[in-house]
Parts: C-alpha cells; structure tokens; sequence
C-alpha cells in the first residue's frame, strides 16, 4: 500500500464514495475547527451570540429587501440609472399626470363657464384691435394726422349750418 502523507480523508464527503473514483488530494470541506466550547463541560461560561446587524434590523433596509425580492419574483432587474435621469422621469411623468388632470377638468367645464370663456376671449381680442390702432395713429406721419383733423373739423363745419 501507497502512504500518502497528507491524508484530508477525514474532511471529504462521504456520501458517493462509492461510485467516485478515489482522488489522491480531495478538496477539503471543512478547515476550520470546531469551537471547544460547544461541549457542556463549564456551565458558567458566557456563550457567545450571534450579534445584531443594524443595517438588516433597519425598516428601510427590510422594505427594500422585499421589494428586490418581489421584482426577482416578478422578473423585473433593478434599474441602474443615475439619479439624475430618475428626477427627470419623474418630472415627466408628473407633468404628464398634471397636463391629464387640465384636460379633464377642461371637458368636464359646464356651459356657463364655457359662454364666459368665449366672452374674456373677444374682450381681449377687441382690446388688441384698440392698441394696435392707437400704435397705428401714434406711428403715423404728422401729415396724416393733421388731414384727420381738417376733416373733421370741415365735418362739423357743414353739419354746424344743418342744424
């Protein structure tokens, strides 16, 4: 027989040992010892616990993980955007929300409000039409201007001896 001098038989699987071929140098499963003080020898010794992670024990640390969780479920990857591009998405779909809200309160306007819309419409039309003639006379050469008045003034002079 062959002495192996490293011998790890004592840290390998046992399970197929049969159908496995024999490996001169198996991997070994196990490289640590096992802590002495598991055995009940002293029952005045302070046991060790498994310390709390405050990162786990955190409620958003625990709603995040759930939510990983349902979107591995559901297939969805986690989005790897930068924040800047998040904000921006979430401007747009806001002012998509915002524009569809104006829209409906716009269809949803009764008749009233509808004639009076239509009337501040023409109101507003007619006060244009106002300032674009005075800026018309204002702009107007001083010929012109003084060719209104004598009409004007030779109107009321041939209506003067009518009346």
């Amino acid at each position: 027989s062959v002495w192996i001098p490293y011998s790890f038989s004592h840290f390998t699987d046992t399970v197929n040992k049969d159908t496995e071929p024999k490996d001169p140098f198996p991997i070994p499963r196990k490289i640590m010892a096992e802590p002495d003080y598991i055995d009940d020898d002293n029952p005045e010794l302070i046991r060790p616990q498994k310390l709390i992670n405050p990162v786990k024990s955190s409620r958003n640390h625990q709603d995040l993980h759930r939510e990983l969780l349902m979107n591995q479920k559901r297939g969805l990857a986690p989005q790897n955007k930068p924040e800047l591009q998040k904000v921006m998405e979430k401007r747009k779909r806001d002012q998509v929300i915002k524009q569809q809200k104006e829209e409906e309160a716009q269809k949803k306007k009764s008749d009233l409000e509808i004639e009076l819309l239509k009337r501040q419409q023409k109101l507003e039309q007619l006060e244009l039409e106002k300032q674009k003639i005075q800026e018309e006379q204002e702009n107007a050469p001083e010929f012109v201007k003084v060719k209104g008045n004598l009409r004007r003034t030779v109107q009321e002079a041939t209506e003067a001896p009518d009346s």
